[in-house]
């Protein structure tokens, strides 16, 4: 027997490759939205800068308030300066991440939430079914006790008044007004 026409193909295939690629595409995406992000934040902060020069000299704002306005702008402007750079990138994917992160969080919680309401909400259904049930099989054992009760003093009524209990002289006037101390 020889094995010298025998030919084995190995092919392999790498579906891990695909998933990395996707994960690269995005995020090269979200740093691309970032640095425009960066870059419209450094353009509102120099906008505002401007706006804020521009109303301290026309009156609207005295120096202080003009003082202020443009320092809030101006870190506004750096912010969206160092959005565009590598470290503000890596910075604001970290906080998107976080943030990623709490989200999953809330909507697992949601989740979860959900699914105990479910299961209570059909274990609270059994329970209401089995409280009926108790309550209608209390209310026929009362009214089968209250039958019972009935026929009794419908028969204790026929029996003669001497057959029933012996009395003793005045009792019935106790019986009739109570008794009195």
């Amino acid at each position: 027997m020889s094995f010298r026409n025998i030919v084995v193909t190995v092919t392999a295939v790498n579906r891990a490759s695909a998933q990395f690629s996707r994960i690269q595409t995005d995020a090269e995406a979200l740093s691309a939205r970032i640095k425009s992000l960066g870059a419209a934040f450094a353009g509102l902060g120099a906008t505002g800068v401007a706006i804020g020069s521009i109303a301290r000299q026309m009156g609207l704002l005295n120096n202080e308030q003009a003082k202020v306005f443009n320092s809030a702008m101006a870190v506004v402007s750096v912010m969206g300066m160092f959005m565009r750079t590598s470290w503000g990138v890596a910075v604001a994917q970290k906080i998107y991440a976080a943030a990623t992160w709490i989200a999953t969080v809330a909507q697992n919680a949601l989740n979860i939430s959900y699914a105990t309401f479910l299961a209570l909400t059909g274990v609270g259904i059994a329970v209401i079914i089995a409280a009926a049930a108790a309550m209608w099989y209390f209310a026929s054992q009362m009214n089968s006790a209250t039958a019972s009760v009935k026929d009794f003093n419908s028969a204790a009524s026929e029996t003669p008044g001497a057959g029933r209990s012996i009395r003793r002289a005045g009792e019935e006037e106790l019986y009739r007004r109570g008794v009195e101390y």
